[in-house]
């Protein structure tokens, strides 16, 4: 079966994503010199984008970079994107929407003021779920153990940057194991997230999930789900410290991310965790998806999807 169709924008150019389009001098593809979102669609309706937004443009600042364009015009180009996406698929799937932004190019080097001005890549592909089956048992996740979450004082997770090696290398782990994703310790042995994904913990009937200072992005769903859909749902949460000796104490545990929004965990190695469909994650599922879909309701100016 041939891979899914990748629409991708370049600088304003619709193309093929499996066409090059950037230099091999680009400082995103020397150095990882680069920040990024990602939005999805719910409804056929952008989620969250000004939510999403704000994290960018605390990344480029994070970074020193200046951002060669205002939010509506890159709504524009990501718009002008899925149109291309899906005339050439002719698919109506939710759909998962990409912006990959570098400092640009320019001679080799780290000094930032060799790059020559910042150059975009939008990508939109169909949204991916996860099978039926994975979200009634829960994922298996795995304690690194050969290496730490990067510290907030060398290169914080919370910015949302191109460097990646760390949580490619803890998710490497994990699946030589044979999980699904890994559970990534700070310096001081405290939980702090997965490879692509917050954690949170029902304990009690409460949710509890490590705080920012533990050293992890805010997610966009973790925002919400401290907010809005907690409240909605009548459960209370809060953020607090997480150590691994913990986890016998834990009822269930849940992964949050823009793209999958609540999954449910069944063990984290040898710690196993309640995975039914009366669950108070499963409850937080369904208020996350009932928040999802009244705001698609209030912003028909997001809508990618006729």
């Amino acid at each position: 079966m041939p891979d899914p169709f990748i629409q991708a924008c370049t600088n304003g150019r619709l193309h093929d994503a499996r066409e090059p389009s950037v230099s091999p001098l680009n400082r995103g593809f020397l150095y990882g010199d680069a920040i990024y979102e990602v939005w999805r669609t719910y409804d056929g309706v952008i989620f969250a984008w000004e939510e999403h937004w704000r994290r960018l443009e605390a990344s480029a600042a994070a970074l020193h970079f200046t951002l060669p364009f205002a939010p509506g015009a890159m709504l524009a180009e990501i718009m002008r994107t899925a149109a291309a996406w899906r005339e050439a698929t002719g698919l109506r799937d939710e759909l998962y929407l990409r912006l990959q932004i570098t400092r640009g190019g320019g001679p080799i080097g780290l000094d930032i003021a060799l790059a020559d001005g910042a150059d975009y890549v939008v990508l939109v592909q169909a949204n991916k779920e996860h099978l039926p089956a994975k979200l009634r048992e829960g994922l298996r996740l795995s304690l690194a153990t050969s290496l730490r979450r990067n510290p907030a004082e060398s290169l914080d997770p919370a910015w949302k940057t191109g460097n990646y090696l760390n949580n490619i290398l803890g998710l490497r782990e994990a699946r030589a194991r044979g999980a699904d994703e890994v559970v990534m310790l700070n310096r001081l042995g405290e939980v702090t997230e997965a490879a692509v994904s917050n954690l949170a913990f029902v304990r009690g009937g409460k949710v509890i999930t490590p705080p920012l200072s533990a050293g992890i992005l805010g997610g966009i769903t973790r925002e919400l789900l401290l907010g809005a859909v907690a409240a909605r749902a009548g459960i209370p949460v809060r953020e607090e410290t997480v150590l691994p000796a913990d986890f016998a104490a834990m009822d269930e545990c849940f992964l949050l991310s823009t793209t999958k929004d609540l999954t449910p965990v069944a063990a984290i190695d040898e710690h196993r965790f309640s995975v039914n469909i009366h669950s108070v994650t499963q409850r937080l599922k369904a208020a996350f998806a009932g928040y999802a879909r009244e705001y698609a309701g209030r912003h028909p100016e997001l809508r990618v999807i006729a």
